[in-house]
């Protein structure tokens, strides 16, 4: 308890400090028992925040693909003139390289959801000054799988949910002979987990919702088709999604143009 406390009030003076630089930045770590080790995360603060307490503010989790880390988004975009921009915090949690953030039923070690729900959000909410009515999240490729499937899941929690690229029917992966059998059980067997763990399949949880979400991706996408139906899905359910595509591929060129519109997106609903 002495050391978590201690922790904690060392992250306070450090976000206290960057409050008041341009560039406000900070690493922080957050342990569980749901993950084989600590997740570490990156964070922005916008540099119109003058001290960590004056005002709840709306805050952005963006979640990394697959092969990447907490600092994929930061190498694809400039996250601090976003937090700066429109006056948010930004996130970026390490979701390892292959856990689709989800809870494997084929490792006991890697439990995403479980961690997200019961460790990371309760840890944001705890440490920064979070309007808890302005909690978005969004990801690109497995992230966005992740996205939209941990807000699918748990709506509640959200205002709303964006996903750029994001494999939102992992049937249509190309890793669902490797990676995501690893984690759910060889595909060939075991078809109906993953449809379970389809966002698309989800999307009945927010029918009745009036919560809004974005999805986008590029026309030379390999994903495209998955998107595209997952399109239809909301519009057969009367479920407000805003969605788009351009002429792109599945790279960061695409992403770094597409996450401008989420940011975009988030705000309105926020001021909204």
């Amino acid at each position: 308890m002495l050391m978590k406390y201690i922790t904690n009030i060392i992250l306070i003076l450090v976000f206290i400090i960057s409050g008041f630089s341009v560039e406000a930045q900070d690493v922080f770590i957050v342990k569980t028992k749901y993950l084989a080790n600590a997740d570490t995360s990156i964070i922005y603060y916008p540099k119109q925040k003058q001290t960590f307490f004056e005002q709840k503010t709306p805050i952005v989790i963006m979640l990394h693909g697959y092969g990447g880390d907490y600092k994929q988004w930061s190498k694809i975009t400039d996250l601090q003139s976003y937090a700066n921009k429109y006056n948010c915090i930004i996130v970026c949690p390490d979701g390892g390289k292959e856990s689709w953030y989800f809870d494997s039923p084929q490792k006991r070690e890697s439990k995403f959801e479980s961690f997200f729900i019961k460790d990371y959000l309760p840890y944001l909410k705890h440490n920064l000054s979070i309007d808890t009515n302005g909690i978005f999240i969004t990801g690109l490729s497995m992230g966005g799988h992740g996205a939209m499937f941990l807000f699918l899941r748990h709506p509640e929690l959200f205002a709303s949910a964006g996903s750029t690229s994001g494999v939102l029917d992992l049937n249509a992966s190309g890793l669902k002979h490797s990676s995501l059998s690893n984690y759910l059980g060889e595909y060939d067997t075991n078809k109906e987990r993953f449809n379970e763990y389809s966002a698309i399949n989800l999307l009945e949880n927010i029918k009745f919702d009036d919560k809004p979400i974005i999805f986008d991706c590029g026309n030379k996408d390999h994903l495209y088709k998955a998107n595209k139906a997952f399109k239809e899905k909301c519009d057969s359910l009367y479920i407000k999604a805003f969605y788009f595509s351009f002429p792109g591929r599945h790279n960061r060129t695409y992403w770094k143009e597409s996450i401008h519109w989420h940011f975009e997106f988030f705000n309105r609903i926020y001021l909204r």
